[in-house]
């Protein structure tokens, strides 16, 4: 307890060198958290982009349909696996598709073109697809009055094939059972723009592609949107064991090359967040060894009367330590507006950024523990560090040196 006293007596009998270091500490801690708010917000924001696009945080298929899609490759009784994923309460929300490749036309003109059909109602609330409509409205599954279903086209499609609302257009594909799959839909809502991924992507109610297909009930596959993301792994495992007859993969499998990308980001952005904690740890070292030299009489005469060199640099630690958690409380106060405003608000980017295949236009942090939690843990463990060389110098020091020292 006298330790404690006398730690605090110095701090404030230094006022000067003390505002110094606490000044180094609170600005190293406020980069820190703002570091690694900006790298945790920037990945997470990426991951939610990707996965509510059109991948889900957990996929499922029939047997190797993810390396090998093949159209006879499909999910039997769809609505028995959406019960049970509706029955789960760590799902948010699933959706069921279908696809297969395929030629559209127009009129005059021809193009390649991805059909998937899509539970619209499920679609919905899993995917950003209704988000991503430009023109036109998000489609109905029914038939319209002249017996046409709907269909939903991406920009480049539209383009190439110059059509637009209201428009007719022809598919023509396989069928599952080996037949020539042909049909005219009626072109209800135009999806992206021509630079979009599903600019040659044609969105069909399931029923309709079903039809199309020849597939009559079956799926190949089920996108599931998870409450907590982190748990994709957990939950697809739990699933798997439940599934034995399908294939069940978290995104990280389902899209292995950007998992790899954003891993590889990430490994480059811990030097980053490294470089910013030794320039912390450095500036902290400078303060507090500055601190030690100045008060090398003061400690000449402690040593003098009688004090323990043990005793002094406990001391030092103890100093040190007070002010650096002194320094941090005050840097969770400053740095919580700050974040706050990053993760709702943030700002937008000059130009967009590649974040491990997927380009972010706005720049949001993230606001949890984690953020504050490294930075206040990494701050503290240096100030031990650092008091323990100061800490080893003053009990080193010879009285009789010290006190003559100026």
């Amino acid at each position: 307890m006298l330790l404690f006293k006398l730690a605090f007596r110095n701090i404030f009998r230094q006022r000067r060198r003390s505002l110094l270091t606490a000044m180094s500490l609170i600005g190293g801690y406020v980069l820190s958290v703002f570091s690694f708010s900006m790298s945790e917000g920037s990945y997470n924001s990426a991951i939610a982009f990707f996965t509510q696009d059109h991948t889900g945080h957990i996929q499922i298929h029939k047997d190797d349909y993810l390396q090998r899609p093949k159209i006879h490759k499909t999910i039997e009784q769809p609505d028995e696996l959406s019960a049970l994923l509706d029955a789960n309460e760590r799902i948010a929300s699933h959706t069921l598709r279908v696809f297969a490749p395929s030629l559209a036309y127009s009129e005059t003109d021809n193009t390649p073109a991805q059909v998937i059909g899509v539970d619209l109602a499920r679609e919905r609330t899993t995917s950003t697809l209704a988000a991503k409509v430009s023109a036109g409205s998000y489609i109905s599954p029914e038939l319209d009055g002249e017996g046409y279903y709907s269909a939903m086209i991406g920009a480049g499609i539209a383009n190439n094939l110059n059509i637009g609302l209201g428009d007719e257009l022809i598919l023509i594909s396989q069928g599952a059972d080996g037949s020539i799959a042909n049909d005219i839909y009626i072109v209800g809502a135009i999806v992206g723009d021509r630079s979009s991924g599903d600019r040659s992507t044609v969105y069909l109610p399931l029923a309709a592609a079903q039809e199309f297909l020849s597939m009559y009930d079956a799926v190949h596959e089920a996108s599931i949107l998870l409450r907590d993301d982190r748990l994709a792994r957990e939950e697809a495992a739990a699933l798997q064991a439940l599934l034995p007859d399908l294939s069940v993969d978290p995104w990280q499998v389902v899209e292995a090359t950007f998992y790899q990308s954003m891993q590889t980001d990430k490994q480059g952005n811990l030097v980053f967040l490294g470089i910013i904690i030794f320039i912390v740890f450095v500036g902290v070292l400078n303060t507090v060894l500055m601190s030690v030299l100045e008060r090398t009489r003061e400690f000449g005469v402690l040593k003098a009367i009688g004090s323990r060199p043990a005793k002094l640099a406990m001391m030092i630690t103890v100093e040190t330590m007070l002010l650096s958690s002194i320094s941090v409380l005050a840097g969770i106060v400053l740095s919580v507006p700050l974040i706050l405003w990053f993760t709702y608000t943030g700002f937008a980017l000059p130009e967009p950024m590649d974040v491990g295949g997927v380009l972010m236009s706005h720049f949001t942090g993230e606001l949890s523990l984690y953020v504050f939690a490294v930075p206040m843990i990494l701050i503290l463990s240096f100030a031990i560090l650092i008091s323990i060389p100061a800490g080893i110098r003053a009990a080193l020091n010879s009285p009789t040196e010290a006190m003559r020292s100026h």
